[in-house]
């Protein structure tokens, strides 16, 4: 009961701080809430055939198709951009602005034949020099040669455009991942540059951002596909947790995704929709800094942290454990057996910090980005369960922005706690970040043997093998505790209750397109 009463005593005063910060973020003041026009009633709403959307983050600096990074920026932006294939709600690779592909059996070649009749959301019809400009801009070919904007789509070594409307894509070498890669190549008209405005193919056209503010986009009446059923939705950028629930409660916005189940415990007259957040949450650990360069230290934090205490805290229970960076919905690649490598033992966490020299524990600050409440619950908790092991942690909380940069960007940190997703629909989309020298390799991890055994995988052609060799990798992260894993967060959704058709995907997107008000 004690701990129980610490816990919470240190979660109220955190939330406290992210009240405050949330006021400094730029954003409306912590008690204003974001406004609707003034007929807002739910019928007027369903009338004018729009909604509001809460989301905890501005999206990225860059909105450049090509360049976006953070998932929160995918997430709404899924609703705008589309590759010459796009992943669907199962997860399957489905043709987009193609109609068709076919692999050379050298699995180097890929031929696709465009879609007829797709339009850019200026009216334009795409071509196939505007593909071959958007993919080329990708892989950092054509005109400006240079790094590959999208790091996966270096491997491509020509783009090959012809007049019958085909697009020849050929790699350096055999992969049988391109295909995957491609869903980030968004087309873009020919020669266009997206800082001057945001032009794509999807179900829903970009209309204006306002920064820390909101993300408007209307419905593309002339897609290709099946339109989609809002005429308009506005993304609301409220980055404190209490002004999420405050807004939801009074109406201010419709609908928000990833929260928490004492946010939810907090709603009533909403729809309550639970999935997965598909995203790898763990105690990010910068390899890099004093004690956590030795890896019995990484190892004693991974046996202290226990997955299941912090899924009966933040979310009654609900969530699935992890022991590496994958998470279920990757099939054939998760490795549940994992999730046991570090079964929680204070005994021997307690040893191995005594082996490294810090019998007597030491200090860890723990970075936690304010606007993401699983992750600050989290937080409360791994500095409880490390304090049983003799580590002093405590919670550094910080702005989406800071963290963005500060955090993630200069690596100025010790440890954090954060969730990374897949960018597209590869295993190597998240284990490819602990390369050593990767830039997007957060944790500063370095292993000969995971460099070596990551760039036979790129290259193995045969499916059963790569899958076995990437199988490998999640043990090297594991055996080496990289990071101490936790989880892959249930994600709840609140939405009105007249609203219907949102969809969970395993990967971390807004599909806004088949959202509708229930007939």
């Amino acid at each position: 009961m004690k701990r129980l009463t610490q816990i919470l005593s240190l979660l109220m005063a955190l939330s406290i701080l992210a009240a405050a910060l949330g006021g400094c973020a730029g954003g409306k003041p912590e008690n204003e809430e974001p406004s609707k026009p003034e007929d807002a009633s739910p019928s007027a709403q369903a009338r004018a055939n729009e909604i509001f959307v809460g989301i905890a983050q501005d999206l990225d600096d860059s909105l450049d198709p090509h360049k976006m990074t953070a998932a929160g920026t995918r997430e709404v932006l899924f609703n705008v951009f589309e590759g010459l294939v796009k992943p669907d709600k199962d997860g399957n690779l489905i043709p987009a602005v193609a109609e068709r592909y076919e692999i050379d059996e050298t699995g180097d070649t890929f031929t696709f034949t465009l879609r007829e009749g797709v339009q850019f959301h200026d009216g334009s019809p795409v071509t196939v020099w505007d593909v071959s400009y958007s993919i080329s801009r990708a892989a950092g070919l054509g005109i400006n040669p240079g790094e590959a904007l999208v790091s996966s789509l270096s491997i491509i070594q020509s783009v090959v455009a012809t007049a019958d409307g085909t697009i020849v894509i050929k790699t350096h070498e055999p992969n049988i991942e391109l295909l995957a890669f491609l869903a980030q190549a968004h087309i873009i008209p020919e020669d266009s540059d997206p800082s001057d405005g945001l032009i794509g193919t999807g179900p829903f056209r970009f209309v204006s951002r306002t920064a820390q503010e909101n993300v408007i986009i209307e419905k593309f009446e002339d897609y290709w596909g099946k339109a989609a059923h809002l005429d308009r939705v506005t993304f609301k950028i409220i980055e404190n947790a209490d002004s999420l629930i405050m807004a939801l409660r009074s109406g201010a916005i419709d609908m928000c995704a990833h929260l928490t189940a004492s946010q939810a415990a907090e709603l009533s007259g909403f729809q309550i929709l639970e999935g997965t957040m598909n995203l790898v949450q763990a105690l990010y650990l910068n390899n890099d800094y004093g004690p956590l360069a030795d890896v019995r230290v990484r190892q004693a934090i991974s046996y202290a942290i226990d997955s299941q205490e912090i899924m009966d805290f933040i979310s009654d229970g609900r969530g699935t454990a992890l022991g590496s960076s994958m998470y279920p919905a990757f099939g054939k690649y998760f490795m549940p057996e994992l999730t046991d490598y570090y079964a929680t033992d204070i005994e021997a966490a307690t040893q191995l910090l005594a082996d490294a020299g810090y019998e007597n524990g030491f200090e860890l600050e723990i970075a936690a980005p304010s606007n993401y409440q699983p992750h600050v619950d989290t937080a409360v908790v791994v500095v409880d369960q490390l304090a049983r092991i003799g580590i002093t942690a405590t919670i550094r909380l910080v702005d989406w922005e800071t963290w963005r940069v500060d955090v993630y960007g200069e690596r100025n940190y010790q440890a954090t706690v954060c969730g990374f997703d897949a960018s597209t629909l590869t295993a190597s989309a998240l284990l490819s970040r602990f390369v050593s020298g990767n830039s997007r390799n957060i944790s500063a991890f370095s292993d000969a043997e995971f460099d070596r055994i990551f760039a036979e995988a790129a290259a193995e052609t045969d499916e059963a093998r790569q899958v076995q060799l990437y199988k490998e990798l999640q043990t090297i992260l594991s055996e080496q505790a990289a990071n101490a894993y936790i989880q892959d967060i249930c994600d709840l959704v609140a939405m009105r209750s007249d609203l219907t058709g949102y969809e969970f995907y395993p990967l971390y997107v807004l599909d806004m397109a088949k959202v509708r008000f229930a007939d």
